[in-house]
């Protein structure tokens, strides 16, 4: 069971990271739509419509990785061994159910390895010296 902590925590992380990277991808795409849209037309309708064109940009840049952290944090939490990390997986792959088809299968599984007895007991275990459970190291 400790190859699926370590293995959900890999996903969520790379989850996170594929989310930022396309907010980042639409705010670069609309910025450039903006920039193009101001600098054709002078009129004030453009400008307005290049300043709704970066706004929508950067809102749904930050709205994804605002929904992103807390994947990332517990993607992190699980390769560190920390207990409360279990939880926090529970409530992002219940979340993540909504985002089909790859949230689903991911959510999916992060359920079910959240909520398997040996993962509780593993999550809870005492840490050595480093900090982290010993089963969870390679």
């Amino acid at each position: 069971m400790a190859q699926h902590i370590r293995t959900a925590g890999i996903l969520q992380i790379v989850y996170a990271s594929i989310s930022i990277l396309i907010g980042l991808f639409l705010l670069l795409i609309l910025g450039g739509l903006a920039t193009f849209v101001s600098t054709q037309d002078r009129s004030p309708d453009a400008l307005v419509g290049a300043t709704v064109l970066g706004g929508v940009g950067i809102g749904l840049f930050v709205l994804m990785a605002v929904l992103a952290a807390p994947a990332m944090i517990a993607g992190i939490a699980l390769l560190r061994g920390l207990s409360w990390g279990r939880v926090l997986t529970i409530v992002v792959a219940a979340l993540e159910l909504l985002s089909f088809p790859l949230g689903t299968a991911l959510g999916i599984y992060c359920l079910w390895v959240m909520v398997q007895p040996e993962t509780e007991r593993l999550l809870n275990a005492r840490p050595d010296v480093a900090g982290a459970p010993h089963v969870l190291r390679r």
